[in-house]
């Protein structure tokens, strides 16, 4: 079953969400290599930190994807 097209209004809202996911996911990468270096860092927060980064880019891909139309075969 093909998806229907998007409109230009979802375009930009989908598009203003990737970006807006993709400084969160930088700002995480950035927090969890600054704790990485700590002799102190709590493993558990670190992981939670990683899931979360995981999550984040899994979301940024189904995103782009819905950006891609269908394509007929």
């Amino acid at each position: 079953m093909a998806r229907q097209p998007i409109t230009d209004e979802e375009r930009a809202e989908i598009e203003a969400r990737i970006a807006a996911l993709d400084v969160e996911h930088a700002d995480l990468d950035d927090i969890i290599e600054r704790l990485a270096e700590l002799p102190t860092q709590d493993e558990m927060q670190l992981r939670r930190l990683k899931k979360r980064k995981l999550l984040l880019k899994d979301q940024i891909a189904l995103l782009r994807a819905s950006l891609v139309p269908d394509i007929l075969a």
